[in-house]
């Protein structure tokens, strides 16, 4: 494991600022998924080699999570590695499928199942790969921009765990939660434990930032969300803060972002994390309500914005950090990059955050 006091200065540290809601001269910049698929290096890579075969191998996870930052302006980096990596290391088979994406062939269909969980889960053992590969790219990067490390949250993962996949409605993961709602609670929390020592062992690996995902959040309602996810999402936090000061690591920032939640964005404000990521349903009028005064917000183009000509998507980019503000804000996409998108507009997508900010304010201490 790495020594956190071992690694290069970090020389571009925008983002981390913003996360703690420290001044930024300019609005930071990342996107998700920007390692991979709408990359024509990274197409090439994976004709050479399997999806997993590169989360698994660390050189060959450093250099995917560096394709993007060759190329674009960015702020970040995002290690490359997947959220079903935890399902994985509980003893399930997850195939990545030309066409279809995710696939677990032997999905958790009753309760019974659970008994065939690898649990408890050695975590170093099981994922010790994530951990060498952000170390790898963490001293590879040099400082350039920090690296984030990220996992699924475990109502996320519990939806491909029980529906083997992804799914359109969810209704096998929601029919456990109605069903049997104590062996649901089971499940999430082995899912909360084998997380926290997951993200603990990522900054002690060297991540500088967490995000958490809760993509499938639009699934549940209020009660449901309510109940089975954020209980769990507030225990992460809480545990990651506390083990990571006993372990006398880093106090890193999370972000946490669950997507399709504007009916529970204060609540999700509630669960303690530095950022908020939402999607492009949420107005950021809205989200900076919703939040408190403390809370940095990311987000939010919809992805396929990126598809408009250049110009539009300048004047996107504006709009929207004219809304969000350039304090106390992450700029991103609502959600990941889709395949289909050419890279010369990640570009200006990028390029215009970082002018249009810089110039609002110049602006404002000019007016003040």
């Amino acid at each position: 494991m790495a020594d956190i006091h071992d690694f290069p200065d970090l020389k571009n540290d925008l983002i981390i600022r913003a996360a703690w809601g420290q001044p930024t001269e300019k609005v930071p910049v990342w996107i998700m998924r920007q390692a991979g698929r709408y990359l024509p290096e990274f197409q090439e890579f994976r004709k050479k080699h399997s999806f997993f075969e590169i989360c698994r191998t660390p050189s060959f996870a450093c250099e995917v999570t560096l394709q993007p930052l060759r190329r674009f302006d960015l702020d970040a980096a995002i290690i490359f590695s997947d959220i079903l990596v935890i399902p994985q290391a509980l003893g399930m088979e997850v195939e990545m499928r030309p066409g279809v994406g995710p696939v677990l062939p032997e999905p958790l269909k009753e309760p019974h199942d659970l008994a065939k969980l690898a649990y408890p889960c050695d975590v170093q053992q099981q994922l010790g790969y994530v951990f060498e590969a952000i170390t790898l790219t963490r001293r590879t990067l040099d400082g350039k921009v920090p690296l984030i490390g990220f996992a699924g949250a475990p109502w996320t993962l519990m939806g491909y765990m029980v529906d083997g996949g992804g799914s359109k409605t969810m209704s096998l993961s929601k029919g456990w939660i109605y069903k049997w709602p104590e062996e649901s609670h089971k499940l999430l929390k082995i899912l909360t434990d084998v997380i926290v020592e997951y993200l603990v062992g990522q900054i002690r690996a060297g991540a500088q930032l967490l995000q958490v995902f809760e993509s499938n959040a639009e699934y549940l309602g209020p009660k449901q969300f309510s109940t089975f996810a954020l209980p769990y999402l507030k225990e992460i936090k809480f545990r990651v803060n506390q083990k990571a000061q006993e372990q006398n690591l880093p106090k890193v920032p999370m972000i946490l972002f669950a997507k399709g939640s504007c009916s529970v964005l204060g609540a999700i404000a509630s669960a303690g994390y530095e950022v908020i990521s939402v999607d492009w349903t949420i107005a950021p009028k809205t989200a900076r309500e919703s939040v408190s005064s403390n809370t940095s917000l990311q987000g939010n183009l919809d992805p396929c914005a990126l598809k408009a000509n250049p110009a539009e998507i300048r004047n996107m980019v504006l709009e929207m950090v004219q809304n969000f503000g350039t304090q106390k804000y992450v700029a991103n996409l609502g959600h990941g990059i889709y395949p289909d998108i050419n890279p010369d507009n990640v570009a200006v997508f990028v390029n215009s955050v970082h002018e249009v900010s810089e110039k609002l304010n110049q602006n404002s201490r000019i007016s003040a």
